[in-house]
């Protein structure tokens, strides 16, 4: 990426060069139009994360919660990100005060959780913070659900055939 930038630069400014004398006001406009572009190029590079699909078909990657690194499972029919009573504990999150009074339906069938707040959630170079979460009684899930409540978000996610793509704003 850097040599290439470097490539550019010394092609542009040779050929603006030119440009620049026959037609300063021009130059002026092209060049902010230059430069422009490079900042959106390289500030929207650094927000996207590529997550390829496992073996299994799922979406799965190791997401940092309040700075704990944990698996999580992409699930966009999760309205909201669900973690286990586990992940949520070694996250540092107050369940000892939870309660399991919001009623959820998992692949396991129906279940209780508990609303709480995610200080922090990030994917990769993707942070956000203030995530509402549910969590669920011990042993009611075996895999964190990375659902729409992270995924709303973000700018754009797409589907591709090996892969998904997230989008975080610039």
């Amino acid at each position: 990426m850097t040599r290439f930038l470097l490539v550019m630069i010394v092609l542009v400014a040779t050929g603006s060069s030119l440009f620049a004398i026959q037609d300063p006001k021009g130059f002026q406009n092209a060049k902010h139009s230059l430069l422009n572009a490079v900042y959106q190029h390289k500030h929207r590079s650094a927000r996207v994360v590529e997550v390829s699909r496992s073996h299994n078909g799922d979406f799965a990657l190791r997401a940092r919660i309040n700075g704990v690194a944990t698996p999580m499972v992409i699930d966009t029919g999760a309205t909201s990100v669900v973690l286990t009573y586990e992940t949520a504990k070694a996250a540092g999150l107050p369940i000892e005060l939870a309660h399991y009074n919001v009623d959820v339906e998992t692949a396991g069938g129906r279940v209780r959780a508990a609303r709480l707040t995610l200080d922090r959630l990030a994917i990769g170079k993707l942070v956000e913070l203030s995530v509402p979460a549910l969590v669920v009684p011990r042993g009611q899930m075996k895999t964190n659900l990375l659902g729409m409540s992270f995924l709303n978000r973000l700018e754009s996610w797409e589907v591709r055939p090996e892969k998904l793509v997230l989008q975080g704003y610039p």
